[in-house]
């Protein structure tokens, strides 16, 4: 099977059209478009984020079965392997400097590259609950999005684990797909407000105020949640609602603009407020963290940068 060609294998590869900084779904799509520009494109790939844990996704088109996220990932790295411009780094990059003038430096462990345009695909980094082995229930039996795995869970005993009043709405959606629901806060505190205890009340979802000392469960699946006062929660599922933190540290260091809950500013074209640097998937909004719009924001970002990439006489305006 053809692979991509590794960075490493080649001495020219200092410099590139595109600069693609993460390799998930947005970041794989961004890649493709823009080879298929014929565009040079170098993709850094820690091997991190949403799209390396155990999910299988049921919602995006054309996989009627569901996909594996990881699995998704591995079809996008051959479907690339046709493009011998398009390379990998599994390199974490640091930083990045400069401008559409002058172009983009590329800082990551120690290696310098050379970029004309720039797309940020960093994801978020979730806040999942932790405890022991909690990383092999993630995907598994473990969650955050209803609109993912909601609708597997029909009828199942689902804990939804959160302090505020987002993981009360989402205890509120789950109910009306199962009728055994509860929530623990998993922290010292209980921002939930009165009108959503109410609500909680009145469909019958109990509010558990403790944390997590420990999970029971086998080859990813958990059957229940024991909490530090010694409470033991029988479930099938468990919906983390703890939020997620973006991952900006790239595009602070560009001077990009983030809005108020810290997600990068794009406009329609996916461009940043940083002329010649783009950005696609979880990072541009809180919500609508799916596969399918992933994929979409990182092909559009790629004709975005193609288009800024052509001489005055190929553009229109």
């Amino acid at each position: 099977m053809a692979v991509a060609t590794d960075v490493d294998d080649l001495d020219d590869l200092d410099r590139t059209d595109v600069a693609v900084v993460g390799g998930g779904p947005a970041g794989l799509s961004a890649a493709l478009q823009l080879a298929r520009y014929g565009r040079r494109v170098l993709v850094f790939d820690t091997g991190r984020g949403r799209s390396t844990h155990h999910q299988t996704n049921r919602n995006y088109l054309g996989f009627p079965d569901g996909i594996a996220t990881t699995d998704l990932r591995d079809l996008g790295r051959r479907q690339l392997a046709h493009y011998p411009h398009v390379s990998f780094a599994s390199h974490c990059v640091t930083g990045v400097l400069g401008d559409a003038r002058r172009g983009f430096t590329v800082q990551a462990q120690g290696h310098v590259w050379w970029a004309r345009t720039v797309v940020l695909a960093t994801g978020v980094l979730d806040h999942f609950p932790h405890f022991p082995d909690w990383t092999t229930y993630v995907g598994r039996s473990m969650f955050w999005c209803i609109a993912c795995d909601g609708y597997e869970n029909r009828g199942r005993r689902i804990l939804v684990v959160g302090h505020t009043d987002a993981a009360a709405g989402e205890a509120m959606q789950l109910h009306s797909l199962t009728e055994r629901v509860r929530l623990l806060t998993n922290s010292r505190r209980d921002d939930i407000s009165p009108r959503y205890r109410r609500r909680l009340a009145a469909a019958g979802v109990p509010i558990v105020h403790d944390r997590i000392k420990a999970a029971e469960g086998t080859d990813g699946r958990l059957s229940a949640i024991v909490t530090r006062r010694g409470e033991r929660i029988p479930l099938d599922s468990l919906f983390s609602i703890q939020g997620a933190t973006p991952e900006t540290a790239v595009a602070r260091g560009l001077g990009v603009r983030l809005n108020a809950q810290g997600y990068v500013e794009v406009d329609m074209e996916q461009c940043t407020s940083v002329p010649g640097v783009y950005a696609a998937g979880d990072i541009t909004a809180p919500h609508s963290h799916q596969v399918s719009a992933a994929v979409q924001e990182g092909a559009q970002a790629a004709s975005a940068a193609n288009y800024f990439l052509y001489p005055p006489e190929l553009k229109a305006d």
